[in-house]
């Protein structure tokens, strides 16, 4: 609209001059070279304008004819960039659809059309990694490197393949070219930081992170944690070969993050070793108070050279009482109780968790010592009973993994800062097998005692293995009974009892006249996936037996003989049923002197039932010792 208007007053204004002309008449003369040209001035503007028109008009033609073959050249040149960046842009979604035919034509394309654009480097390089051509690929990413434009794209291509090959060495001299052209870039500054945590090289990754803080690419918190963390490291390091080192560090991490637990705990320690006490128990109460941990309270304790137990006693309970509602405080407490004897302080600590539903494993544990130091049997099973099913107690963690000790990088993905103070997440809600079994034998093995075996105790692990439904569950029974079998060393030989006439013994079974050891070959128990009887699972379960050398052993159906006074010495042997003795063909030869450990080749039944049958084979063995004892 506004363009109308201005041309309509153009117009109108052109025609007013026009007209104010014509309404001014005059004569306009000139003369040159003895001719005389009279016009009216009218006259003489008017042809000035169509003068002026047409030579603007013959400019305009001229000029092009002068660039018509630069103009043609234009036409096509367009062309051609408008196919090269149809088929970038085509191909770049053919790409993100995963079709790598069609990729590749429009690479191929993009490539006639537009060799020199970074963009077609891209296109073809990935279409070569879609189609398996990593050589390709890394070609075309080493031309890049020749360009001050696509340097950097072409590192970082390189620096993705060498990842996929797992070429460290070479990822990382990519990454500090990167750097070195760019350090305002942040993937070379963030890949060479973690290749240098996974390497260890925790000085070249502090200088890494103060690059990487420098321009901006992490926030002062996140900063200040890493930092924290690679000194902790280094601390860890030198705390053997150089404590005054591994101090300076650990001080100034704690500084950093003064919830890390493995700097307040080296901290506190290296200062109480130098007579420091002061200011070891200020660190430490800090760390408390940020996040209670065992080694906090262990280092706290000891703080202070040539205490009695009694004064560490006093000492942990003061660090106690900094964080009362922990469950590290009344734990912390009972281990220095336990320490001084103060068995009673042990069970005041822990009393609130027994009957709260906050029982743990750690928990059951130390009431399981604190029994046992009192010499109460009966309630040391029934702690490590409930120590079976108790809730986890907190261990370090990272990525599934778990370990004694606090590590700064995790031992899968080497991603630092990963280990956690929490309970780990077990497989399959907590029932995982394997877990399972290996809680059971570490409890039973902590409340074992070094008695003789009894054919009473044989009896009572009989008897629950006969309570499994199918091998699987025998198996685990087999562990913890397993984990109880004190070696035969431990007490004098027993005379076996005398029984009647035995039957001819099975054709695997071969006597010696001589009353020597027997070496017999261990037979392996075949895996049965279906439920089998109780007798069967009976025998499945390994049994302390007597066996002479000179007879066969009794046969399944034979009646319990009576003690004889003149029988010969025994060879204790742990016998295992083969799968043929389950159809009835009799028992196979005994296995003397082998121990063995029947394990379960499929980890996915039922654990909990699992973790009853050996709490109860641990239960039953237990009581057969302590009638042992009695007799």
């Amino acid at each position: 609209m506004i363009r109308v208007v201005i041309f309509l007053a153009f117009v109108a204004l052109l025609a007013t001059g026009l007209a104010w002309l014509a309404d001014r008449p005059g004569t306009l003369v000139i003369n040159w070279e003895g001719r005389e040209i009279q016009t009216t001035v009218f006259h003489a503007i008017v042809g000035l304008a169509i003068l002026i028109g047409l030579a603007i008009v013959a400019w305009s033609l001229l000029r092009g004819v002068w660039t018509l073959p630069a103009g043609v050249g234009n036409f096509f040149n367009r062309r051609r960039e408008k196919r090269g960046l149809d088929a970038l842009s085509s191909g770049l979604i053919a790409i993100g659809a995963g079709d790598k035919s069609l990729a590749t034509r429009y690479a191929v394309q993009a490539r006639k059309s537009l060799p020199n654009e970074p963009l077609t480097h891209i296109l073809r390089a990935q279409a070569a990694q879609m189609s398996g051509d990593d050589a390709t690929a890394r070609r075309i990413y080493e031309a890049m490197l020749s360009s001050p434009d696509t340097e950097s794209l072409g590192l970082r291509g390189l620096y993705l393949e060498a990842e996929k090959e797992g070429e460290t060495e070479a990822a990382r001299q990519f990454a500090e070219r990167a750097i070195a052209i760019n350090p305002k870039i942040p993937w070379p500054v963030t890949a060479l930081f973690d290749i240098q945590c996974r390497q260890r090289d925790w000085d070249g990754a502090l200088e890494t992170l103060a690059v990487a803080r420098k321009h901006g690419h992490i926030e002062k918190a996140s900063a200040d944690r890493r930092r924290a963390v690679l000194l902790t490291a280094q601390a860890q390091v030198a705390e053997e070969g150089d404590p005054e080192r591994a101090m300076k560090l650990a001080e100034e991490a704690h500084g950093l993050a003064p919830d890390l637990v493995p700097a307040t705990a080296i901290a506190g320690r290296l200062l109480a070793a130098r007579g420091n006490v002061k200011k070891a128990t200020k660190v430490l109460q800090m760390g408390w108070r940020k996040g209670p941990h065992p080694d906090i309270a262990i280092a706290y304790a000891y703080a202070r050279i040539g205490d009695s137990p009694r004064d560490r006693l006093a000492r942990t309970q003061q660090l106690a009482a900094l964080s009362p509602h922990s469950i590290e405080s009344p734990v912390a407490v009972a281990n220095a109780a336990l320490d001084a004897k103060d068995f009673a302080a042990a069970r005041q600590a822990l009393e609130p968790f027994l009957e709260s539903g906050r029982l743990t494993q750690r928990i059951a544990t130390l009431m399981a010592k604190i029994e046992g130091e009192d010499g109460n049997t009966g309630k040391v099973r029934e702690w490590l009973a409930r120590a079976v099913h108790a809730e986890p107690s907190p261990v370090w963690t990272a990525d599934g993994v778990v370990a004694d000790d606090w590590g700064p990088i995790s031992p899968v993905t080497g991603a630092l800062d990963a280990f956690q103070w929490r309970v780990p997440a077990e497989t399959d809600g907590g029932k995982d097998l394997a877990l399972t079994t290996a809680r059971v034998e570490e409890l039973v093995r902590l409340g074992a005692s070094e008695v003789p075996s009894t054919d009473e105790g044989d009896a009572a692990v009989a008897d629950v293995a006969e309570s499994a439904k199918d091998v699987t569950a025998a198996g685990v029974a087999t562990a913890a009974a397993a984990a109880v079998t004190v070696p035969a060393a431990a007490s004098p030989a027993v005379d076996p009892p005398a029984r009647p006439e035995p039957e001819p013994a099975p054709a695997e079974v071969k006597s010696e006249p001589a009353p020597k050891p027997v070496e017999a070959e261990v037979i392996d128990v075949e895996p049965v996936t279906k439920p089998v009887p109780a007798a069967v699972a009976a025998a499945t379960a390994p049994t302390s037996v007597t066996v002479r050398a000179d007879e066969a052993p009794p046969n399944k159906g034979d009646p319990k003989p009576e003690a004889s006074a003149d029988a010969r010495p025994a060879v204790t042997a742990t016998a295992a049923a083969s799968n043929g003795s389950s159809r009835g063909n009799g028992a196979k030869a005994p296995v003397v002197d082998v121990e063995t450990t029947s394990k379960p080749k499929d980890a996915g039944g039922d654990a909990q039932s699992a973790a009853a049958i050996a709490a109860r084979a641990a239960t039953a063995a237990s009581n057969a010792r302590a009638r042992s004892a009695e007799k």
